[in-house]
């Protein structure tokens, strides 16, 4: 008989039980959400269940993240199970309310029922990178956020002063921003102001150390996709961070679902329809999307693949829908191990 340990995941505690082949409850137990509680839950379930393969654990990242690496260090299985998917395993269960118990013991049944759940499997590489990307676009908001602010203090301060879009990105705009408001304004405006640009170019400073680290490792761990026509750096390392060990899809058919590119059948019967799929990691996705609107505009094959799907009657949504399903199909050959990096190979279109 093989077992499914179904985990209900909070900040303070997780709560664990073991259900059987049909979803039968055979045992549960609450540990706290520390590393010797991981451990001691990882023992009670090797002891009291040895028959258990499966870990299927809710799948909020914030506060299962560290569950999960004490599981895959002990060398569990561990799926993650979307929340969306326990609403129909907890409303046809015969126990009434809501509890961690009842939560875990519908984690385990959806997982029962969904057995293509995806594996949560990072290598240090790929978490590292993606540690770094969240942190750089972390940084990236609250820049934002304080630039937005900047305007209007010195739209404030001089009405006629003209800053071009992005502009505040660049450190020899700031500097000299914050010599001009040295110069001619005084007063708690002005003082603002010039914090506010002291914090800007702190952050612009770190996020482009971010960008020249995040840019070294993607060189050394996945340079077959800078090859890839409108991939960059940050993209790459998108891609490598959201992905985790490529490995753990079965095809690139699985990859594609997974990424949201793959096409969602929309009709029945004799006329075959598909709409974009509004599923799936959308980090991943937005990442194909940047790919796809890339290539579009540059000169090759994924900007002719296209063109031709538009040629036989794709509306635009219909032929970027397509051209993200094949860059999920290139893009999941190049993170093969071992792959050969050619540039005719990298094409979206061949």
């Amino acid at each position: 008989m093989v077992l499914t340990v179904g985990v209900d995941v909070h900040k303070d505690t997780h709560t664990a039980v073991v259900a059987d082949e049909v979803g039968r409850q055979r045992g549960q137990r609450t540990c706290r959400a520390t590393d010797a509680g991981h451990r001691a839950l990882v023992r009670w379930v090797r002891r009291e269940y040895p028959e258990a393969r499966v870990w299927a654990v809710e799948d909020c990242r914030h506060v299962s993240t560290r569950l999960e690496r004490a599981l895959l260090a002990a060398g569990q299985r561990v799926v993650r199970v979307p929340p969306k998917l326990m609403s129909g395993a907890r409303s046809s269960a015969r126990t009434r309310g809501k509890s961690d118990p009842i939560d875990a013991l519908a984690i385990a049944r959806a997982a029962l029922r969904e057995p293509e759940l995806p594996v949560a499997e990072h290598d240090e590489s790929s978490r590292e990178l993606k540690l770094l990307v969240d942190r750089r676009e972390d940084l990236v908001n609250e820049r934002t956020r304080m630039q937005n602010r900047l305007r209007w203090h010195l739209h404030e301060l001089d009405p006629e002063l003209d800053i071009p879009a992005r502009a505040l990105d660049r450190l020899v705009l700031l500097d000299r921003l914050t010599a001009e408001l040295e110069e001619h304004h005084r007063g708690m405006l002005a003082r603002l102001a010039g914090e506010l640009l002291a914090d800007i170019r702190e952050r612009t400073q770190r996020i482009q150390a971010l960008e020249r680290e995040i840019a070294g490792r993607v060189h050394q761990v996945a340079p077959q996709l800078l090859e890839l026509p409108g991939c960059g750096a940050l993209t790459a390392a998108k891609i490598v961070g959201e992905t985790a060990r490529p490995g753990r899809f079965r095809s690139e058919a699985c990859f594609a679902m997974h990424a949201g590119a793959a096409p969602i059948p929309a009709s029945s019967g004799k006329t075959h329809r598909h709409r974009l799929a509004r599923g799936g990691n959308r980090q991943l996705n937005a990442a194909l999307h940047r790919i796809a609107v890339t290539q579009i505009r540059l000169d090759g094959l994924g900007r002719a693949y296209y063109q031709r799907r538009r040629g036989t009657g794709n509306t635009t949504m219909e032929a970027l829908r397509a051209l993200k399903r094949r860059l999920a199909r290139t893009v999941f050959t190049l993170l093969q191990p071992h792959h050969p990096a050619s540039p005719d190979a990298h094409a979206a279109a061949a």
